[in-house]
């Protein structure tokens, strides 16, 4: 009886996750997770100091319209 070919692809990706990749250590996983934490924390101060410049930015042009 032939197989299902959802059941034979199920069986082709488990055999390649289980014997052709490669997985990386717990060291390599802990390094890149700090790397990424890192470049979070930066990337979101690089944003709060945008967002501030253009809100005081804002501020500035509406009180100019303001004394006008």
């Amino acid at each position: 009886m032939k197989k299902l070919k959802l059941l034979t692809n199920i069986e082709e990706s488990y055999a390649e996750l289980r014997y052709k990749t490669s997985w990386p250590t717990k060291k390599q996983v802990i390094k890149s997770g700090i790397i990424v934490m890192i470049a979070s924390v930066i990337i979101s101060l690089l944003i709060l100091v945008m967002d501030q410049v253009v809100n005081n930015l804002m501020h500035f042009i509406y009180n100019l319209g303001n004394i006008f």
